[in-house]
């Protein structure tokens, strides 16, 4: 059976396309969301099939998930991101048992069981900070690309200071080092100490329970990925396709209820 897993989140759109006989990803896209949600969904679906090499009459089911999830008519079921989350990262890895999603507008610390199913979670959506959208408007800040603000923290030998969290001040302060002449790359470092900071905040009343799993764009970030588990005083696994783990944990919950149904 093939399914499909749809995430549509604040930033990008993404896809994971199972053969659930194999339980192996099979296509996957991830397309920025831009201002038509929807399209940008159908847009990645397409891409995703195209690399799956099959097409659209051979998805047996598809779960859509994320701030999107709704406004997707062609999903069978809706499904929130911490239970696909946490089947992603199961996925990707059995032995985990905390999961850490940063997004584009959130992040999650989410309690995995032994079978992936959720547990318990935490979540911050009130506020940006050391989200995908605050690492752009960081890294803008900096003049430099979110791909690069990695390759730069990483180069640094100290980390400057930060001591604000809101993406608004934080802009204002990384102007204001600037301008005092600190290091583009020490800069960078203090950002990403930040945001580990920021997440391991965020587990003090959840706790973290080994293996930790680092998902979402932002795991793509070595510096980050480094920096928070040196917070967490633990060492992160990091998937190939951290930013497709929640829709592939929504693939597979389209899978299960499928045949549920069937």
């Amino acid at each position: 059976m093939i399914t499909a897993g749809i995430d549509i989140g604040s930033l990008a759109a993404k896809v994971a396309i199972l053969d659930t006989t194999s339980m192996r990803i099979i296509g996957s896209a991830c397309l920025p969301t831009g201002a038509a949600a929807q399209q940008a969904g159908l847009d990645a679906l397409q891409s995703a099939l195209q690399q799956a090499d099959i097409d659209s009459g051979e998805i047996a089911a598809t779960v859509a998930t994320g701030y999107g999830r709704d406004i997707l008519s062609l999903a069978d079921w809706r499904v929130t991101e911490i239970s696909c989350a946490a089947r992603g990262a199961h996925l990707a890895s059995s032995a985990v048992r905390t999961v850490i999603d940063i997004g584009g507008q959130d992040s999650k610390v989410i309690r995995v069981d032994a079978d992936g199913f959720p547990v318990d979670f935490a979540l911050n959506d009130r506020c940006a900070a050391g989200t995908g959208r605050f690492m752009e408007v960081m890294a803008g800040a900096l003049g430099v690309t979110v791909e690069d603000l990695g390759e730069l923290a990483l180069s640094a030998t100290s980390a400057a200071q930060m001591t604000r969290t809101c993406t608004v001040f934080a802009e204002s302060e990384v102007v204001s080092l600037i301008a005092r002449g600190l290091p583009p790359d020490e800069i960078a470092a203090g950002l990403c100490n930040a945001t580990a900071m920021r997440v391991a905040a965020l587990t003090s009343g959840l706790g973290t329970e080994p293996d930790v799993m680092l998902i979402g764009g932002v795991a793509r970030n070595e510096a980050i990925a480094a920096a928070i588990g040196e917070a967490l005083g633990v060492q992160l696994v990091v998937p190939e396709q951290p930013q497709i783990v929640v829709a592939t944990g929504a693939a597979v919950i389209a899978g299960e209820r499928r045949a549920v149904a069937s």
